[in-house]
């Protein structure tokens, strides 16, 4: 299994995020598109995520469902990720801006806000105080 991190650029929250996946769609599933197809597809189709980073921080997750060749604007190849619509909240995480996507191995991604999270109430917080705590390295 292999994980694929990408910038949401001007996408500030995960309800934006949301409203997105409505917009970029094949075949009933949310898209995500991108210049080229991934040397390791298989590892990411193995069970992996697109991790999000949005104004600075690793905010969410989406299972991959596919990888899609397509026809970009211009004329050129391009890829669809093909995601699920379940956009799971992860521990927030500082990540710089970069260009393209990145793979993410397991070992390196960050945990889902899980059981311990939610019973401690951080996953109920807002989006922005969740982010600020993460700046701070409170959660």
């Amino acid at each position: 299994m292999l994980n694929i991190i990408k910038l949401a650029v001007g996408c500030p929250s995960l309800e934006v995020l949301r409203e997105r996946l409505n917009h970029y769609r094949v075949n009933g599933h949310a898209t995500v598109q991108t210049r080229t197809m991934p040397k390791r597809a298989e590892e990411v189709l193995d069970g992996g995520s697109l991790y999000r980073v949005m104004d600075g921080m690793i905010l969410c997750r989406q299972p991959i469902i596919g990888l899609k060749s397509c026809q970009r604007a211009d004329g050129s190849t391009g890829t669809l990720i093909v995601v699920s619509d379940d956009i799971i909240p992860v521990q927030p995480r500082p990540m710089r801006p970069f260009q393209g996507w990145r793979y993410l191995e397991p070992k390196d991604a960050p945990p889902d806000l899980g059981n311990s999270l939610t019973q401690d109430g951080i996953a109920d917080l807002p989006p922005q105080l969740r982010r600020e705590l993460a700046e701070l390295a409170l959660i």
